[in-house]
């Protein structure tokens, strides 16, 4: 029995892309066949618009009026004509806090911003970020004032082993005030409070498409995802996917994202 959907939205980092960061021939015809049927297609990363845009492209949406959820649900980009449809700034207070309490931890702090990223100082992971994201990290002369001016969110890479207890420092800080997450074992985000994948996804959904939650599919990996997961009535983890998703998400594929995943999975239950 084919499951009945009228928005599939879709995490792009080891799930939608490949490891290569390339979307199959195979997944770009299943999803094709789905935009002709009617369905929506969605892309939701903690990527910025500018990184995503080519993946627009690769499957069709950006002829179509549909939608990029952008920045971990923080942004959300019409993906015809680029236009915003809402964002959420991180409050400057916090962001000030989060980036004060990153610095003494001796890490460094990522922000997205057009086609660049500003970095409070250059590593490993800044340059493992320009490869993923094909954006180019810069320093500014004062990250604090870059701040000021207004951030969807921070990122702040480090090690796992540096990156769990600041996390959990981070939660307790922030737990009223602020989203606190790893996306990436390596990524810790901080987002504005009640913004993420899940919480967007239901505004373009509901709010704008007018789909109810139960025709809504979603698939995600991690734990940036996990609102979304939570959300969509037809949610759908990843073979590869992070235990915690895999416990919540409503149906698995049997296929990694190298495997050609999503494309497997809509080929037997939805096309």
């Amino acid at each position: 029995m084919k499951i009945d959907v009228g928005v599939i939205a879709m995490d792009l980092d080891d799930t939608l892309l490949k490891h290569d960061l390339t979307i199959s021939d195979r997944t770009v015809d299943a999803l094709a066949l789905a935009r002709k049927r009617g369905i929506k297609l969605i892309l939701a990363s903690g990527r910025s618009p500018e990184a995503m845009y080519p993946y627009a492209e690769r499957i069709g949406i950006h002829r179509d009026p549909s939608f990029l959820i952008c920045n971990n649900g923080s942004q959300a980009i019409a993906s015809d004509s680029r236009r915003t449809v809402f964002e959420d700034f991180l409050p400057t207070d916090i962001a000030l806090e989060a980036f004060r309490l990153t610095v003494d931890a001796g890490l460094s702090c990522h922000v997205y911003e057009g086609d660049k990223i500003w970095v409070s100082r250059e590593t490993e992971f800044s340059d493992q970020d320009w490869r993923l994201s094909g954006l180019k990290p810069i320093v500014p002369t004062d990250y604090e004032e870059l701040i000021r001016r207004g951030v969807f969110k921070l990122v702040i890479p480090g090690d796992p082993e540096y990156i769990v207890p600041i996390e959990a420092e981070m939660k307790v800080v922030f737990s009223d005030r602020a989203t606190v997450f790893v996306s990436k074992p390596y990524f810790l985000e901080v987002l504005p409070r009640g913004v993420g994948k899940g919480e967007a996804l239901q505004r373009i959904a509901e709010g704008i498409l007018g789909v109810p939650r139960n025709r809504v599919m979603a698939f995600g990996d991690s734990m940036n995802d996990e609102s979304m997961i939570r959300y969509a009535g037809q949610s759908v983890a990843m073979r590869n996917s992070r235990p915690e998703i895999l416990a919540q998400a409503r149906h698995v594929t049997d296929r990694t994202n190298d495997e050609d995943g999503i494309a497997d999975f809509l080929e037997r239950f939805v096309l």
